[in-house]
């Protein structure tokens, strides 16, 4: 599996917020919940029975799929199709602030 990280586009989306990254899930069909994920979050290995986004609004989150390892930081989202494995981690030292979208 190729992990590809859509970043936020200004032109096209406009400055970066909550509420601007929430309406561009909603509109791909997404429920969305805001999680804050503090220094040293480890989430190992597993997987969602649902098609799901990872947004981040702030902060470094690291996510690994099938030995391949990507960072969000501000404005990135990575979809994961329901069944994916894998692992996510808040690196360095500010909280994460995640949007998680989810399609069932």
């Amino acid at each position: 599996m190729t992990l590809t990280i859509e970043h936020w586009n200004v032109e096209n989306d406009g400055e970066i917020s909550e509420m601007a990254m929430r309406e561009k899930l909603e509109r791909k069909g997404y429920s969305v919940t805001r999680y804050i994920y503090p220094p040293g979050t480890y989430f190992p290995d597993h997987a969602h029975e649902v098609d799901k986004i990872d947004g981040v609004l702030s902060g470094q989150f690291m996510l690994r799929v099938e030995g391949e390892a990507v960072i969000l930081e501000a404005g990135d989202t990575l979809e994961l199709p329901h069944g994916t494995l894998h692992s996510a981690e808040v690196v360095g030292h500010e909280p994460v602030i995640s949007l998680d979208a989810v399609r069932e």
